[in-house]
């Protein structure tokens, strides 16, 4: 079997990741490489829980990887994390220290652990030339072709520019033979990762509870007031709302567009909610196509640090 060389923590919004992450880091002379999409921008630190405190207070600071590495005039996508994520494993792994992947965006997750097979693809000017003369019908059954049926995200053929894109990238995966391809596999072997999957489940209420209390603690925090910054420092109302969630509410209630903070913050939980839904979803997803995920169960007596720590230890090849 597969020696582990990494620990995940996955989980549903509020459930205590990074809380355990750090634990797991200390306890196991690790470091956290985040997993989330939007602790990447500088300046979504409270809406975003970076909760950047937690690495340093309570022991031993832990370093972390991937949190606060892009502006908000950037747009980071699945591509440039999976990048930024096998650098920074590297690097946790040269110095001799444990990576703790930490976070709750799924896809990200699921394509570092299940590794997706992603290339940076140059744009043909040549191929979008002869696609431009194509109705939409004729680019679906194209790309169909291309991916021979097999079509894991069906949102590209929804949206004409991103098919485009999809049949330059599929294209792009058929035309590479022979040694090239030989190279690209050792490539994604050499980069496969093989870690102990933990994942933190509440039951429904509980996890609701705990999704009120760190809102009611964000907005005391000031939250409100650290959008309105990033909007007066050149972010505008739109980029702000395409972050969701937290910066897209409080962008619309600063516009007038939600009429109170009352309404504010009934609709934003109610949204946080309808997200930790989708990550539960995502998770079981995840779980049907192969990875195994050992989840924790924080009702009981014993602590999550000493749940994850057994099952690490009781893995069949350890960490």
């Amino acid at each position: 079997m597969q020696k582990r060389d990494c620990v995940a923590v996955l989980g549903p919004t509020a459930s205590g990741k990074t809380s355990l992450g750090v634990q797991l880091a200390r306890a196991l002379h690790g470091e956290i490489i985040s997993a989330d999409c939007r602790q990447v921008y500088r300046g979504l630190d409270i809406g975003s829980g970076k909760d950047l405190d937690e690495f340093s207070h309570g022991g031993e600071a832990v370093a972390y990887h991937l949190i606060d590495i892009v502006d908000l005039t950037e747009e980071y996508n699945l591509f440039a994390f999976q990048r930024d994520f096998y650098a920074a494993f590297s690097r946790v792994r040269a110095n001799g220290r444990l990576p703790v992947i930490v976070g709750g965006t799924g896809m990200y997750l699921d394509a570092v652990i299940r590794g997706y097979d992603m290339d940076e693809v140059p744009q043909s000017e040549a191929l979008r030339a002869e696609l431009a003369q194509l109705p939409l019908e004729s680019l679906v059954e194209r790309f169909r072709s291309l991916k021979q049926g097999l079509m894991h995200n069906t949102t590209d053929i929804l949206d004409r520019e991103r098919l485009v894109r999809a049949i330059e990238i599929a294209q792009h995966k058929k035309e590479r033979q022979g040694s090239e391809a030989a190279a690209h596999n050792r490539l994604r072997a050499e980069r496969a990762v093989h870690p102990v999957v933990l994942g933190i489940a509440f039951e429904r209420g509980e996890l609701r509870r705990r999704i009120e209390a760190r809102l009611k603690a964000r907005f005391k925090a000031g939250m409100i007031a650290e959008v309105e910054r990033l909007h007066e420092c050149g972010a505008s109302w739109e980029r702000l709302e395409r972050l969701g969630l937290e910066y897209r509410f409080i962008a619309e209630f600063l516009q007038g567009k939600i009429g109170s903070q009352e309404e504010l913050y009934t609709r934003l939980n109610r949204a946080i909610g309808q997200f930790a839904k989708r990550q539960e979803t995502w998770f079981r997803g995840m779980e049907r196509k192969g990875v195994e995920i050992r989840w924790l169960a924080p009702e009981r007596s014993q602590s999550l640090l000493l749940q994850a720590l057994d099952v690490i230890h009781g893995c069949d090849s350890a960490v």
